[in-house]
């Protein structure tokens, strides 16, 4: 929020320079996000003085000028301003000179049609003072010659602009900064005169209606209007005007620029309509479903969760956000009707966010507006009307009632020591929340404590403590430093973050290169990978192609991948960690870890080399990805469960799925489908896995953290292979886990090391050799033991899959 130093001052009697100001502002909270000159831009405009003016021979529109800047000799100057004449007073700018209002730095020794000009003479457009580019801009006869034009019109105040946190609904108007300033000791605030204003006669508006349907969104509170008659608008007056163009706003004209007054003055948005546009009664009621045509020249469809002020024809106003262009004022406007509103700050906000409108209205409504300024707003501004504009103010008509929070907090005071270290006496602490407009009672340890209106956000101890704390000074809390641990610290990271973690460090160490992607993608691409529902679709999308929360962190990195292709990186490994949203309940936000490879980014590494030629990635090479991620996670790698059952991203025979059981999916792996590597506009081959990191089971706590001996035999291994003719189906899963079940004591390890399929192994069938590791415990093995244990390996084989051992 912008506001210029002499705005402050009107409301704060302090001789604080701005530098103290800006220190004081952040220290209570405020944070000062710049502090500018209004006449920075402007200092190299001077008063200069047209000594002749006379028609430019080549043109008819142009004159040739000869003019006075205070340099002590005359500058030519070719001007084409219609009020340019002998003997004005204007704006000089010399060359060198920035414009502001047409964007680019003047030049020297240009030449107009055969005639020279050095320099400038000024509209007020040309200086951004206001949109006034008819002429030159003509000073009185009396002002300085080459005196700096922002000495002469005291364009020379200074801006703040300040950060309002999203609780600090009372500080969005100038008012309340300077109340927070004067309870910091930086001066004494300033009243308003908000005392009524004596009617002219009964109001030809009645209380508005509220017209909502049981159960309803509701979003207004208490409608305060008046009408005022007679008025005589036109141009707001040059301070009015000067004042809003310095924080950033249009001047429109007096009614428009009074409700801008004092929406930024006090924080107290206010609306005013054109009462001779108003058709019928008005009326508070919900919105169904029709087009509204806002002030911002563009048209928004509005829902019945949204609250209009209506009349026969529709809706004027959408109720805390922006007014409608049928109802607005102009300058020939001659009877208004001028309101001020207390509004539902969630339901303001949800219809913003809705609307994609954003307002100075709704920016401070959606904060909270003190509703104790609702008809005291409206009395200050028909104030302002008729001091302005004239006219003849009319009963106010009021309907509903405001909600007054009346929050009372018992406050231990020991509570401040407690939270921040500040030593504070309780006196101080009594005064410094009495200036804050806090209502203190009671005596000894515990004060019960009246909270303002204007502050809402306040509700409870800590608020109030931080309340003490910014009035005496963040940089005061004192700085300790944490006591050293004598014991092993606690688990400090979840479950969740400590996976995240790891997961991270094992697919760095496998030579993949984490991307960081955005969590919305396009609706189509949702779709894709078992998205795209309603639930998951973003009320107010950032972009076209940013519709849905994403289902799958694949079409990230899949669009990752195929960017660097583009530029001639083909070969890539890429691996994220970050939320999918598998539906629109909180329980369907997981977490996953992802990773692709292309080309020949394998686990070796990419590209090719003297050594040999470079191996493409294959759906093995996925697989061990998500194998080691569960391997330093401390899942039992052996004991999971791979399922030929492929992802729906993946080609459906080069893919499975990890899992624990008919329930517990851990993840799946594969090639990418080729239909999509072509829809996607990639060159295969392309590899990916996914794990779902929520669905690995907590590992069970075991009695104690410390490891268990080293138990190694001295006694040597022996190792067996065996070569079993088997049907093609039977997969390697249903192998080793047999060959392991037939003698657990003993085998420590069966691993495959061939496969062969050929005509001499029979239809349908395929050879699968594999290799059987005993390591005895107590006692050598005799060559009876071997054969025992080979028998037992070769039935349990047998039995599983139906195969015999190669003859």
């Amino acid at each position: 929020m912008k506001f210029t130093l002499d705005w402050l001052k009107e409301h704060l009697d302090t001789n604080a320079s701005p530098e103290d100001i800006g220190k004081a502002l952040t220290m209570i909270g405020l944070e000062v996000e710049g502090i500018e000159s209004q006449g920075k831009a402007l200092e190299k405009f001077v008063v200069a003085h047209v000594v002749e003016a006379k028609a430019h021979p080549n043109s008819d529109h142009l004159n040739i000028c000869k003019v006075d800047a205070g340099t002590g000799e005359l500058i030519d100057v070719v001007c084409g301003a219609p009020n340019c004449r002998t003997g004005l007073k204007t704006v000089f700018a010399a060359p060198g000179t920035y414009i502001p209002g047409k964007d680019f730095e003047l030049k020297g020794g240009v030449v107009i049609r055969g005639a020279p000009s050095n320099g400038m003479l000024c509209s007020a457009a040309e200086l951004e003072l206001s949109d006034e580019n008819d002429g030159i801009i003509e000073l009185p006869e009396d002002a300085p010659i080459g005196q700096k034009y922002v000495d002469f019109a005291g364009i020379n105040g200074v801006v703040f602009d300040i950060s309002i946190t999203p609780n600090r609904g009372d500080a969005t108007g100038v008012y309340g900064v300077a109340r927070d300033l004067a309870a910091f000791g930086l001066g004494t605030l300033k009243s308003t005169d908000f005392s009524p204003v004596p009617s002219k006669g009964p109001s030809p508006i009645a209380p508005l209606a509220h017209d909502f349907a049981d159960g309803a969104p509701k979003a207004i509170r208490k409608f305060a209007g008046r009408y005022i008659a007679n008025v005589k608008n036109g141009p707001s007056p040059e301070w009015l005007q000067a004042r809003l163009r310095a924080v950033g706003l249009r001047p429109i004209n007096t009614i428009v620029d009074i409700t801008n007054l004092v929406s930024l003055g006090w924080g107290r948005p206010l609306h005013a309509y054109d009462a001779d546009k108003v058709e019928g009664a008005m009326v508070l009621r919900n919105a169904r479903g029709e087009e509204f045509d806002a002030l911002d020249n563009k048209i928004y469809t509005l829902d019945e969760t949204m609250t209009v002020i209506a009349d026969d024809k529709g809706p004027l106003c959408l109720g805390g956000i922006m007014g409608g262009i049928r109802s607005g004022v102009t300058e020939d406007t001659t009877n208004i009707i001028m309101e001020c509103a207390s509004w539902d700050p969630d339901l303001i906000a949800q219809g913003g966010r809705k609307t994609g409108i954003v307002s100075d209205a709704r920016y401070r409504l959606e904060r909270n507006v003190d509703p104790a300024l609702t008809e005291p707003g409206l009395q200050l501004a028909t104030r302002l009307v008729l001091e302005l504009c004239g006219g003849d103010a009319m009963e106010p008509a009021i309907s509903g009632e405001d909600v007054f929070p009346n929050t009372v907090v018992e406050f231990p005071l020991a509570e401040v020591k407690r939270l921040t270290g500040l030593n504070v006496s309780a006196s101080e602490i009594e005064d410094i929340l009495t200036r804050l407009g806090f209502g203190v009672e009671g005596e000894g340890n515990v004060r019960t404590v009246k909270v303002p209106s204007w502050r809402p956000d306040v509700t409870m101890n800590a608020d109030l403590v931080e309340e003490v704390m910014r009035m005496v000074g963040v940089d005061n809390v004192p700085v300790e430093p944490l006591p050293r641990l004598n014991h092993v610290a606690p688990r400090i990271l979840t479950t969740i973050q400590n996976r995240r973690r790891i997961t991270r460090r094992a697919l760095a160490s496998r030579g993949l290169d984490e991307a960081v992607t955005w969590s919305f993608i396009s609706n189509e691409l949702a779709t894709r990978f078992g998205g795209g529902t309603e639930d998951r679709q973003l009320a107010n999308a950032i972009a076209s192609d940013m519709t849905d929360m994403r289902p799958s962190l694949l079409p990230g990195l899949l669009s990752g991948a195929r960017r660097n292709a583009n530029r001639g990186f083909g070969d890539v490994a890429l691996f994220e960690v970050g939320q999918v949203f598998l539906s629109g309940n909180p329980d369907g936000q997981h977490t996953y870890a992802t990773g692709v490879r292309t080309g020949t980014a394998t686990l070796n590494g990419a590209g090719r080399h003297w050594s040999g030629k470079a191996t493409a990635v294959s759906v093995w090479d996925a697989k061990a990805d998500l194998a080691a991620v569960l391997d330093a996670l401390g899942v039992d790698v052996d004991k999971v469960q791979v399922l030929p059952e492929a992802a729906s991203w993946s080609h459906p025979g080069r893919g499975g799925r990890f899992a624990l059981g008919p329930k517990v999916a851990l993840g799946w792996f594969g090639e990418l489908h080729p239909a999509l590597i072509a829809e996607l506009d990639l060159e295969g081959p392309v590899v990916a896995f996914e794990i779902d990191l929520d669905a690995i089971p907590e590992a069970r706590k075991k009695a104690t953290k410390t490891k268990p001996a080293l138990a190694l035999s001295q006694f040597q291994p022996v190792s067996r292979d065996f070569a079993f003719v088997m049907d093609k189906a039977v997969s390697a899963a249903t192998i080793l886990k047999a060959a392991k079940g037939a003698e657990k004591v003993l085998i420590s390890d069966v691993t495959i090391f061939d496969v062969f399929e050929g005509t001499h192994v029979g239809e349908g069938k395929k050879s699968v050799a594999i290799e059987v590791t005993l390591q005895p415990r107590d006692k050598t093995l005799t060559d009876e033991d071997i054969e025992k244990v080979s028998a037992a390996v070769v039935a349990a084989v047998a039995k599983a899959t139906g195969g015999e051992l190669r003859k």
